[in-house]
């Protein structure tokens, strides 16, 4: 991308300030600011993208972006300026982009007196007409006891999802297990030890603010997440476990682990740490994580929040109506889905729709196990596929993890108690590198069909087992036929389905 006049302009924010540069080499030193943390870019479009990092030090952002690697010939794009209040993290919106071109990025930060520290780059291509479209989904990292292992190759399945060369990657949610604590060792089954890296801040539950940050930096010291992050852009949900297991608003805990029992004020140091560590667009504000990211002609994003707005976790035999959307998100959905010119939508969704997810004697996911018409938080979802079929919406996909094996379920209303829907397909992957379990029962009132399921052998299996799993899509541009997979840990593919539109 040559820096011109008019690429300077079309790339310039409030603010900010871009100008040509010259490349040169990194020299990392210790009296200039460091990226302990790496790179990485978020909710890429076909005219935006988000660059994140952090240093090590009060310091502003600054970023260089080309394509094709020419650097010689690169933006420069001096971003805001980040210090403690901030764990100095920073994050640039790119606006002006051009649609189907390869970028790549280098990102450094300039202390005080203007000195640029170390210096790392990166790429991430915008959609465009013409031009197919491939991406990531799983969900679960660092759970049930299982970190960063250096004798296994750390999360060597980030490895596996990167070498397919996605164009993004959709994280589902649980991206850290705050409530988990991390030990040095763990032995497993047979006598081996699987041994932990492990820091100061996950050995105990998060709930301090530093404690919650402390959980994406420990993530962020494995090679395989670092080298996966510069290179494919991050679209991120939430669940549960970036702050407390099957929390819900109001909620007081009775976990003796935790000082702090009220689970609104982990929730809002988790949102605040999540927000710092996570590249995202705020369309609907800076603490509302539900959004929609357009990826070109071929593809929309739905990515639902399921945590913030539900009700208290009920039991299985409430009939009447019970939140985990909430009106607002749950008119919204179904407002953009309708509204959505792209030939797939891909509803993504924090927990899994058909399955049976309990919280002790209560239920913490949609499904509440009882054959029948929808009751509790059934109503919800039942009234977003009603809309869809009301509004003729073709093409949804419901892209999930959560409960930590994979599965392929495909929904018709023909096996229905609830008939007022259209077929769809609802794929489950996970976890990446946390326990595997499963399966789950599902639950029989939308009429979900088991077509694939693989899970753990035995409750809480380590990642060394090889039961980790991800979901590949590939979207073809001139049949737009929708190709999903789900893979283990190395990247064989178990499950493979191609979908054809309906136009």
């Amino acid at each position: 991308m040559a820096a011109s006049t008019a690429a300077s302009a079309s790339l310039a924010l409030p603010g900010v300030a871009a100008a040509t540069t010259t490349a040169s080499p990194s020299v990392v030193r210790r009296d200039r600011p460091g990226l302990p943390s790496g790179i990485a870019t978020g909710d890429v479009t076909s005219q935006s993208a988000i660059v994140w990092s952090r240093t090590d030090r009060r310091a502003r952002l600054v970023v260089d972006l080309t394509s094709h690697g020419r650097f010689d010939k690169a933006i420069r794009l001096r971003g805001p300026i980040t210090g403690p209040d901030a764990d100095f993290t920073a994050q640039l919106p790119l606006r002006g982009l051009r649609p189907g071109q390869q970028y790549d990025y280098r990102v450094a930060f300039e202390d005080e007196y203007g000195r640029r520290g170390e210096t790392q780059t990166g790429s991430f291509s915008t959609p465009g007409r013409n031009r197919g479209v491939s991406f990531v989904w799983t969900g679960d990292t660092a759970g049930q006891g299982w970190g960063i292992n250096p004798d296994f190759g750390g999360m060597i399945a980030y490895k596996a999802m990167h070498d397919t060369r996605p164009d993004f990657f959709l994280h589902s949610g649980d991206n850290i297990y705050a409530d988990g604590p991390l030990q040095a060792e763990v032995v497993l089954a047979d006598g081996t030890v699987w041994k932990n890296v492990v820091t100061e801040e996950v050995a105990k539950v998060a709930e301090t603010l530093a404690e919650y940050r402390g959980r994406y930096k420990y993530n962020l010291l494995d090679d395989n997440v670092r080298a996966f992050n510069a290179d494919v852009p991050i679209v991120s949900q939430w669940d549960d476990h970036e702050t407390v297991n099957n929390w819900y608003p109001g909620e007081i805990l009775t976990d003796t682990r935790y000082t702090e029992k009220r689970v609104d004020v982990l929730a809002a140091r988790a949102r605040q740490a999540f927000l710092e560590y996570l590249p995202m667009e705020h369309p609907g504000g800076r603490d509302r994580i539900y959004r929609k990211v357009s990826y070109g002609p071929l593809l929309d994003v739905f990515c639902l929040d399921m945590r913030t707005y539900r009700d208290k976790n009920p039991a299985p035999g409430v009939a009447g109506d019970v939140a985990i959307l909430g009106e607002e998100q749950a008119n919204w959905l179904v407002r953009e889905v309708a509204a959505s010119k792209a030939t797939w939508k891909v509803i993504a969704s924090d927990m899994p729709i058909g399955l049976l997810v309990p919280d002790g004697t209560e239920i913490e996911a949609v499904a509440n196990g009882l054959a029948g018409a929808p009751g509790g938080r059934e109503h919800e979802i039942a009234w977003v596929l009603s809309q869809f079929k009301r509004r003729k919406v073709r093409n949804t996909i419901w892209l999930t993890a959560d409960v930590h094996y994979c599965a392929a379920h495909h929904y018709d209303p023909s096996r229905a108690a609830f008939t007022d829907f259209d077929p769809f397909w609802e794929i489950v992957a996970g976890p990446i590198n946390a326990g595997t379990f499963g399966p789950n029962t599902l639950d029989p009132t939308f009429g979900p069909k088991l077509e694939f399921v693989k899970a753990a052998d035995f409750p809480n299996q380590p990642p060394s087992d090889g039961n980790q799993f991800f979901g590949h899509v590939e979207i073809d541009p001139r049949t737009e036929v929708f190709t999903t997979s789900l893979r283990d840990l190395y990247g064989k593919v178990l499950w493979s389905k191609d979908l054809n539109p309906a136009h």
